[in-house]
């Protein structure tokens, strides 16, 4: 079955918030760590976007050049693409707490067809791939500060 972006926009709206990534997902060069997304956002070479919940920015911030987007907001399908869009020919890359959800889109959108997006699957807060964002020591803005640097089409 081809699926349409209409049906991949379904799949998105439809994830649960917690879904586990699967062993066989880890193993594709589609999935980054902090080290090596940190180093393409310094080389302009990708658009990172934060998928947490804004109470998760609030607790630990944003990674520095992240676009916060949440998974959990209305419109998520609309805005993930419209982050492509604007990524022009960089590749669009997704960072949750802990892998778990930037793992879970990573797998809609494969299954669909996509490329052009990578999952940071050490997340802001460490996982079993690695030390996360904050430990690593890697730069971080407010929430707030974040929100407010958004392009205008990225905003709610």
């Amino acid at each position: 079955m081809t699926l349409t972006r209409r049906h991949t926009l379904t799949i998105l709206a439809a994830f649960p918030a917690q879904a586990i990534v699967t062993p066989v997902f880890a193993q594709s060069r589609d999935v980054w760590t902090v080290a090596e997304a940190f180093d393409a956002l310094l080389q302009d070479r990708i658009r990172l976007l934060d998928i947490r919940t804004p109470k998760e920015w609030q607790q630990t911030g944003v990674a520095k050049g992240a676009w916060p987007v949440s998974l959990n907001d209305k419109g998520f399908s609309e805005r993930l693409f419209a982050a492509r869009e604007l990524a022009e020919h960089r590749a669009v890359a997704l960072i949750c707490a802990t892998g778990g959800r930037s793992g879970s889109v990573m797998s809609s959108l494969r299954e669909a067809g996509y490329d052009g997006f990578i999952d940071v699957s050490e997340g802001m807060l460490g996982s079993r791939k690695g030390p996360g964002w904050v430990e690593s020591g890697l730069p971080i803005v407010s929430a707030q500060n974040a929100i407010d640097a958004l392009p205008s089409s990225l905003k709610l």
